[in-house]
């Protein structure tokens, strides 16, 4: 069956949103479309030029025998910014407001369009990054950690506070949680993550950073090393922070329970440098 290069076109950037980070060679659309390599060449550039043009990602290609091309997703900072702007918007509703100054967030944590575009904003800063694995802790970071690792295309482990049969053998961690200050215990499957991986850590929100801090730790039981923290929403917190390398996209400066005010500003997204 010979191809069209509009059937090309759509079937090509569809395979490419869907493998982001593989290396795909180009025998692979030659074989796939019964055409020439000149022509997938062709098509590549078409494609290429429009993905930078419309802020989908980048379009990269690695010359030689073992090369091909690699779809980077990538935003620009303008879409960026507005992704920010949105959580702001919403966050700062005086409904969300809980006792102890956290905030209700999993109306947002559960939309997925709106954790699509979260996860590809963390994405992007690490998109130039050696990154083997996403880990987070349940329960409220899991759909953030599946969306980073959708645009990166690597796996999701789930840190657990207490052991399950299913997970087979496990080890353990005792950390202090940075707000209570009180000792609580992390665990996670021994088959979870190999030795010398590279882990993006990420969780939705951070007070003093307790939990990303025993995370943090448990990669040492893993011998892994730590590639980097995203956070969703960080607390402006009179006591040191136990994490002081971290991307955040909202910062919560201030809650009033009796005035029912949330004072918020974006996080270090921006004034962090990047990667």
């Amino acid at each position: 069956m010979k191809w069209k290069r509009s059937e090309r076109l759509v079937d090509m950037t569809y395979y490419l949103l869907e493998h982001p980070h593989r290396l795909i060679p180009l025998t692979y659309f030659s074989e796939l479309y019964n055409s020439a390599k000149s022509s997938i060449s062709e098509d590549l550039t078409i494609v290429k030029e429009t993905f930078e043009e419309k802020g989908i990602g980048l379009l990269v290609t690695v010359p030689g025998a073992a090369g091909g091309v690699k779809y980077i997703p990538k935003m620009k900072d303008d879409e960026v910014q507005e992704v920010i702007q949105t959580l702001i918007s919403e966050l700062s509703k005086s409904d969300r407001l809980l006792p102890g100054g956290y905030l209700f967030m999993t109306d947002l944590l559960g939309n997925p369009e709106l954790i699509n575009r979260v996860g590809k904003v963390f994405a992007s800063a690490f998109s130039d990054q050696q990154i083997d694995v996403i880990m987070t802790v349940a329960t409220k970071g899991i759909s953030i950690a599946h969306s980073i690792a959708k645009h990166l295309n690597v796996p999701v482990v789930v840190v657990r506070r207490d052991s399950k049969v299913t997970e087979g053998s496990t080890v353990s961690i005792n950390y202090v949680s940075g707000s209570s200050r009180r000792i609580q215990t992390m665990v996670l499957s021994k088959r979870s993550m190999k030795s010398g991986q590279r882990v993006l850590i990420t969780d939705d929100f951070m007070k003093v950073g307790g939990t990303l801090n025993g995370m943090k730790n448990l990669l040492e039981e893993f011998d892994c090393e730590l590639a980097g923290i995203a956070v969703l929403v960080e607390a402006e917190h009179a006591d040191e922070s136990l994490v002081d390398d971290y991307y955040s996209l909202v910062k919560l400066h201030e809650v009033n329970e009796k005035d029912r005010t949330i004072a918020l500003t974006e996080g270090n997204y921006f004034s962090k440098e990047r990667k």
